[in-house]
Formats: structure tokens, C-alpha cells, sequence
């Protein structure tokens, strides 16, 4: 199998009650930090592929507003 790397990029929209907004962005960006690799033995064989390494490249919470 060849090697490739894929820069992957993915936003959410986090729902969170925090005492005010610094935190909020804060904690939203530390505790949702990394992305596990989701595939199973059985997708790896059957689709032939492997992911190698996840790394996290950009965690950064940037627009924000509060809801009732």
C-alpha cells in the first residue's frame, strides 16, 4: 500500500454551560481535544487501508455566543 498524508479539517458546534465565556471557549478546546481512530480490524482488512498516526494540528475555539 502507498503512504499518504490528509490534512483534514472538521468544525463543531458545542453546547456548554460555563461561568462565562473565557471558559467556555477554554474548556470546549481542552477537553475536545484529540480524535480517536474509529475504524475497526474488520473495515482495516476489508477496505485495505491503515491510519498510521492522528495528529492534531489546530484546536482552536474562535466564535462564540450565548444562548438561553
Amino acid at each position: 500500500m502507498k503512504n499518504y498524508e490528509v490534512l483534514l479539517t472538521r468544525s463543531y458546534i458545542v453546547a456548554i454551560q460555563a461561568e462565562n465565556e473565557d471558559q467556555a471557549l477554554r474548556y470546549t478546546e481542552f477537553y475536545l481535544g484529540d480524535c480517536p481512530d474509529l475504524s475497526k480490524p474488520k473495515d482495516r482488512r476489508e477496505q485495505k487501508f491503515k491510519i498510521k498516526e492522528i495528529e492534531m494540528t489546530i484546536n482552536e475555539a474562535f466564535e462564540l455566543k450565548e444562548i438561553i
